[in-house]
């Protein structure tokens, strides 16, 4: 599979689970989870959407420059998704504050992409 078609396919999964976990928590968690815990599953779908769109940048960028910098991005917001959206989800429907220790990583994680981005764009 082409690194597009890769990244793309990641992306678009990734906006389909963010809206899925938006409306779920819209939905059905509004009266299960404490407004502070709610805002909290909110963060995680905003920021998976912001990522996901991020992705299908990088399919995009694949396209026009690449470079393993570009590609490196696009892994570093997958990951980084899955630490910070996913430990912001868990945190929220277990209550379980443990979890919130991996959400800067996954902070970091997302800058990381988002200066990898930069770099690929710039040496090509």
């Amino acid at each position: 599979m082409t690194p597009f078609k890769t990244f793309f396919l990641l992306g678009s999964s990734m906006a389909f689970l963010s809206v899925a976990a938006g409306a779920f928590g819209a939905h059905a968690l509004q009266d299960r989870l404490t407004p502070e815990m709610l805002r909290v599953f909110e963060t995680a779908a905003r920021y998976q959407m912001y990522h996901a769109l991020a992705l299908l940048a990088v399919a995009w960028a694949q396209s026009e420059f690449p470079h393993p910098c570009v590609a490196s991005a696009g892994w570093l917001f997958l990951a980084g998704t899955i630490l910070f959206s996913g430990s912001l989800y868990a945190l929220s429907l277990s209550g379980a504050r443990w979890w919130g220790a991996l959400t800067p990583i996954g902070g970091l994680l997302f800058l990381a992409g988002w200066c990898c981005l930069m770099a690929g764009a710039l040496r090509q």
